[in-house]
């Protein structure tokens, strides 16, 4: 059977409110601006997006600001270092459960990738539509699409895995795409997301130190450099992060500059700023 991630006009309305407060942070919109913005009457809109993300429009673009990633960076910098030491124990360790990650390198994939079959399909998320890519080993891609034509995404999907056989079979990719943002909200975990990456040991070495970071935490390049034992290599990690091919799943968007500037984010700043925010609303 089928599953599906279910849309309604009432998240597609704060859809849009998520995208506007980030896109006009600096303007501190009104609780009626972004009640426009959701064809709602203001009290209304309140209750829904609070309902939907946890906090009010107003908390939420507090949740937006320079200064809140800079704060974000005081706390993890501690709780990153404390979660690689005991092996991520207790309750941070509900990502890198949740994301079981396997590893393919570009040789390996070259020797034994012909004929590995990718089928593919878009889905609605909680942060628009996205492409999702799997194949038999597990979940390959994920692509968010506000900024990117489909037909882009696919492209770029053919170019990282040019032996694969695509399929467009938006049936097989289904579960994916209802199972990816099942601990959203905080609770219990699901069963675990089998994830396929192809990157050099350095990054698959960055992607699983990525696991590790708590969600509604931040870490900068240069911290996340220590913690996997290479100090110097910030520039790296910050390649690594921008090779990251599944979003969300992988955290890259938890990584951000020691300034609380956000560095980069392959599907834009604007979706990186949110997810942020989003997961700064569910932990607290």
């Amino acid at each position: 059977m089928s599953i599906s991630i279910e849309t309604t006009p009432e998240t597609r309305r704060v859809e849009r409110a998520i995208r506007y407060l980030a896109r006009n942070r600096l303007e501190q919109p009104s609780l009626e601006d972004v009640a426009d913005v959701m064809g709602l009457s203001p009290f209304h809109a309140q209750r829904v997006f609070s309902g939907w993300v946890g906090v009010s429009p107003k908390q939420f673009l507090g949740l937006l600001t320079v200064e809140h990633a800079k704060a974000l960076l005081r706390d993890a910098e501690s709780v990153l270092g404390a979660a690689l030491e005991v092996g991520l124990s207790g309750p941070s360790r509900l990502h890198d459960l949740f994301v079981k990650l396997e590893a393919i390198t570009p040789g390996k994939y070259k020797a034994e990738g012909q004929g590995l079959t990718m089928r593919w399909g878009i889905h609605p998320t909680p942060f628009g539509d996205a492409l999702f890519v799997a194949s038999p080993r597990g979940l390959a891609r994920l692509a968010f699409l506000a900024e990117e034509a489909p037909e882009a995404a696919l492209a770029e999907a053919r170019e990282d895995w040019p032996l694969s056989r695509f399929v467009e079979d938006p049936r097989a990719t289904a579960e994916h795409a209802a199972s990816a943002f099942a601990n959203l909200d905080g609770g219990p975990a699901p069963a675990p997301i089998r994830v396929l990456v192809k990157g050099s040991p350095f990054q698959v070495q960055v992607w699983r130190a990525l696991l590790r970071i708590p969600a509604g935490a931040a870490v900068s390049y240069g911290g996340l450099a220590k913690a996997i034992g290479q100090p110097g290599a910030s520039r790296a990690v910050g390649t690594a992060c921008g090779r990251n091919r599944v979003g969300y799943l992988i955290p890259c968007h938890r990584v951000i500059r020691e300034t609380g500037a956000l560095g980069g984010y392959h599907w834009g700043l604007d979706l990186k700023r949110t997810l942020l925010a989003t997961e700064s609303a569910t932990a607290a």
